[in-house]
């Protein structure tokens, strides 16, 4: 076997193997997918309810809550980016980083400071290496996330609202993560948390209410409104940073998947092409070796014909 031959067969060796590591790869980020798809759509139903309790009360009350009321000059704004801890998925990552990035430059356009919250260690990565302030980050959980995570990202988040800004608080939460659409399908959202915005929910009809607009429930408050709200909110906050979590982990494993598919595509085609190099090697190499011994067989008859003489 020549040494070209023997390169393309090393060659093909390891691709193989690692054709072997993204197959497997693939069908694990399929499995998870399924898997993230139920506690999302399992998280809906209570994200759903809550924000339509909390909105009626807050309407239904005409109280002026810290975490529903509009600042009329907002000065401060934090924003909650949600990453993955590992790579390997394509341009998910890149993708929610370059819509936080693009929020900032809209809310620092607008004469805003702003707080930087990041989930992930890509997304800590990325901030480190440009050694750009972060006030709490967390790692560790993104493929598979709990409510006890979403509490732990949410507290400081409400602290720093409910904070005056003389203080250090803020007065706009945004988050920004990757929504789930189908398998094929993932884009980046930002969306602002809090304070509450009402007019969408109050002017825009329910589905399956045939174009009349939603009326939302009457509530007798014990012992008032704003208690009411104390309670309330903290859990609107837990419930829509654990949904975007779980979104979040279901587009990160159809990402994987996506790009480990290719891969794996990729792979396949690039050992069909050294199999063919392999294969032409070899045959020149056969083809020599023959025009050699042809050659030789040759010299050695001319050789003992010139001795008969």
């Amino acid at each position: 076997m020549g040494a070209q031959t023997r390169v393309y067969k090393r060659r093909i060796k390891s691709v193989t193997a690692t054709k072997k590591i993204t197959k497997a790869m693939e069908m694990i980020a399929a499995s998870r997918i399924v898997k993230a798809q139920r506690r999302v759509a399992a998280s809906e139903p209570y994200a759903t309810e809550l924000t339509r309790a909390v909105t009626a009360v807050a309407t239904g009350s005409n109280t002026k809550h810290s975490l529903t009321t509009e600042v009329e000059q907002p000065r401060r704004a934090a924003v909650l980016l949600i990453t993955s801890d590992r790579g390997l998925a394509g341009g998910y990552n890149s993708n929610a980083i370059k819509a936080s990035e693009q929020l900032t430059n809209r809310l620092a356009g607008e004469g805003k400071e702003i707080l930087h919250y990041v989930v992930g260690r890509k997304g800590v990565a990325y901030y480190g290496f440009r050694e750009r302030p972060v006030q709490e980050f967390w790692t560790g959980f993104t493929d598979s996330p709990s409510y006890g995570d979403a509490k732990a990202v949410s507290a400081p988040l409400i602290e720093s609202v409910k904070a005056d800004t003389a203080e250090g608080g803020v007065d706009e939460l945004y988050i920004v993560y990757t929504e789930f659409l189908s398998m094929m399908t993932q884009q980046p959202v930002d969306n602002r948390i809090l304070p509450l915005s009402f007019d969408k929910s109050t002017e825009e009809p329910a589905e399956g209410s045939k174009g009349k607009p939603e009326i939302l429930p009457l509530f007798d408050f014990e012992p008032s409104a704003d208690d009411v709200l104390d309670a309330l909110l903290p859990r609107y906050v837990e419930s829509r940073v654990y949904n975007a979590l779980l979104q979040s982990a279901a587009s990160k494993h159809a990402a994987t998947r996506r790009a480990m598919k290719s891969a794996t595509d990729n792979a396949d085609e690039l050992i069909k092409t050294l199999t063919r190099l392999a294969n032409a090697a070899r045959q020149a190499d056969i083809t020599q070796e023959i025009s050699e011994i042809v050659g030789g067989a040759s010299a050695l008859a001319d050789a003992s014909a010139g001795s008969d003489r």
